[in-house]
């Protein structure tokens, strides 16, 4: 039987976005990063002037309008002002090179580029940028993207909005690239409005809270937090750039009930050495995923805070999906409890739905679910399938309706016809105290179908282990499914989104296996 979360409250209107925060205190502080503050009052002028500056240089309904902005305040503007207009926002992963530009920029077919200045050299590099119908717009040039935003009429001159209807498209957001080339995730305002409504919820968000985004605010996670928070009247500070001083020194300024990190960060964060012991005693929940949440993670926050990480699974194609209630138990290792409006069903590989506590595939059902992928029928097919999203990764959930993660299906190692899944090899190794990050896959090995296969970063304050006592480390946690050879790396490579990148990895393996 498919697993149900609570019913979905009714989604926030996308029109009224700010509405909450408006009526109850416009003077007060809306929205935040590390050097710019701007009030509900002002957001709202700001959001009215670019939606209008927007359809000025030529942007309809519909368009794509492309964005290559770090965190700020200036991308939670660009984001509010395109979902007032009809624009579909296209956001680009700030640390995409100019291949990936051109990709999401020709996958997307987007009308123009926003962009910082600090990219202005891969923009210039992008084969495809220069050749957009209306053009690329620097956000920090005063002559153009300031100039246009001065030249708006102001709003009380100018035509009313045009109706927007539920299907329109508003979010175009691209994967993560970790099982292929990124495809784009398309929301409509139904299902983006589906997704800040659950998110809200799911979350016990209430207006006057403040959250902190510390992790890309061009990806859903933290974009998604920002705005269900500003929709609930709760106040938004945005990390920026994205490291332990910034999101330090935001805790002591602004208190914050909610953080959202990633793990990779989380642990940057914690061993901060400049980390005071207060500067975590406003934070009521402290959510993380992307990745699994390592269990030497946990217990290194636990340690700092006094309480554990609410760990999450959500998709693009989905928004978030689990999370412990934060009035409830936080089942340490789980990634929580079905969000409002979803249901859940796992099925083995033949499609049928696996006994209770039993490993299966997590296909899924939501209000919140993607229209599809974008100009890709085939892809959006082979996903979505009478109705149900297929996760492509493997869960059990327990009689208490608790979710744990096994791993994704493509990621699986199988050794001697054994299911090892990477997350658990990684987690036995980052327990060692001299372990920074880890990476594991499966390599082909002619006896033993897949060998196991860590990579891993050091931490610069403890001895070097050999690999052999790091193995022996691994073998007395799990067993035969620790790795047969560990290679140590200056860096750990990363996806965009700070999931480990098992693809760079397994290149990485196959370049040293054929080298000379």
């Amino acid at each position: 039987m498919p697993t149900h979360g609570p019913p979905l409250a009714t989604p926030i209107d996308l029109n009224r976005l700010l509405e909450a925060g408006l009526g109850r205190d416009p003077a007060a502080a809306a929205l935040q990063d590390l050097t710019h503050a701007i009030s509900w009052a002002e957001l709202d002028r700001q959001v009215e002037q670019l939606a209008r500056a927007y359809r000025r240089l030529g942007l309809q309904r519909g368009d794509r309008l492309a964005s290559l902005i770090p965190n700020r305040v200036e991308l939670v503007v660009h984001y509010l002002a395109g979902l007032r207009s009809g624009l579909v926002l296209t956001p680009l992963n700030y640390r995409y090179v100019p291949p990936e530009i051109d990709h999401a920029l020709a996958v997307s077919g987007a009308s123009a580029l926003v962009f910082h200045g600090e990219r202005l050299a891969d923009v210039k590099a992008s084969a495809v940028a220069g050749r957009l119908p209306l053009g690329c717009l620097r956000i920090d040039d005063p002559t153009g993207f300031e100039g246009l935003l001065a030249a708006a009429p102001a709003a009380g001159g100018a035509p009313p909005w045009p109706a927007l209807a539920d299907d329109d498209p508003c979010f175009l957001y691209f994967t993560s690239g970790s099982t292929g080339r990124p495809k784009g995730v398309t929301h409509s305002r139904a299902s983006f409005a589906a997704v800040l409504t659950s998110l809200i919820q799911a979350s016990e968000l209430k207006a006057g809270e403040e959250v902190l985004a510390g992790s890309s605010v061009a990806h859903i996670a933290s974009s998604t937090l920002v705005l269900a928070a500003l929709a609930t009247g709760a106040s938004a500070a945005i990390a920026s750039p994205i490291d332990a001083a910034t999101v330090e020194t935001l805790l002591r300024r602004h208190r914050p009930t909610l953080l959202l990190m990633l793990p990779a960060a989380l642990f940057e964060l914690i061993r901060d050495e400049r980390l005071q012991p207060t500067d975590l005693a406003s934070i009521r929940l402290c959510i993380s995923g992307g990745d699994k949440v390592p269990h030497q993670l946990q217990e290194e926050f636990r340690q700092a805070a006094g309480f554990g990480i609410d760990e999450c699974f959500g998709m693009s194609e989905i928004g978030y999906a689990t999370l412990a209630p934060p009035s409830g138990l936080n089942r340490i290792g789980s990634v929580g409890r079905l969000c409002p409006g979803f249901r859940a069903s796992l099925r083995d590989e033949h499609g049928a739905e696996v006994a209770p506590g039993e490993q299966g595939r997590l296909w899924i059902q939501a209000p919140s679910m993607m229209v599809g992928y974008w100009d890709n029928p085939q892809a959006t097919a082979e996903t979505i399938v009478q109705g149900w999203l297929d996760s492509g990764d493997e869960m059990r959930v327990d009689a208490d309706g608790y979710f744990w993660f096994c791993g994704r299906r493509k990621q699986i190692i199988v050794h001697d016809s054994s299911n090892i899944c990477p997350q658990e090899v990684e987690e036995a190794l980052a327990e060692h105290p001299a372990v920074d990050l880890v990476g594991v896959i499966g390599i082909q090995d002619p006896v033993h179908g897949e060998n196991v296969l860590a990579y891993l970063t050091l931490r610069p304050d403890q001895p070097v282990p050999s690999e052999a006592e790091l193995i022996a480390f691994a073998r007395a946690r799990v067993g035969y499914k620790a790795p047969e050879e560990i290679r140590v790396l200056p860096e750990l490579p990363l996806t965009p989104v700070g999931k480990t990148d098992r693809l760079a990895l397994r290149q990485l393996a196959a370049d040293t296996l054929h080298a000379p």
